[in-house]
């Protein structure tokens, strides 16, 4: 059974750091493209990274670009996001899943609809 496990989570002040895990059970990581999404309150959720699985690239959005990076533990098989520099609007239900789409990932296809296999997710709670 495929399975993600997301933890990291917590409540840090602004400018602090964390760094989310994505375990992966029932497969290996490193055969699929991993995507970080979070969800605020009251917003959609949205993409905030992902790792390809074909050449190892990575994307940011803009919110998140500088501050956050996206990296592979194949002996852990594990998806990690290293954040840095976290702001008030970082807080969020974050979550990880893989890609699922007909064609290779690209920004344009960072979208929910074409991830699956979600996690539980972990709360990032950034707040003074």
């Amino acid at each position: 059974q495929v399975q993600l496990v997301e933890s990291g989570g917590g409540l840090v002040q602004p400018g602090g750091s964390l760094r989310l895990s994505c375990a992966a059970s029932g497969f290996s990581l490193d055969s699929y493209t991993i995507g970080w999404f979070r969800q605020a309150p009251g917003k959609e959720r949205e993409g905030a990274s992902y790792i390809s699985r074909s050449d190892g690239s990575t994307y940011y959005a803009d919110s998140v670009k500088g501050r956050f990076t996206i990296f592979r533990d194949n002996a852990e098989n594990t998806v990690y996001l290293q954040m840095n520099i976290l702001k008030p609007e970082d807080t969020a239900i974050y979550g990880c899943a893989t890609y699922f789409g007909p064609f290779k990932v690209a920004p344009t296809r960072f979208r929910p609809g074409f991830f699956r296999s979600w996690g539980q997710g972990t709360q990032v709670t950034v707040s003074s």
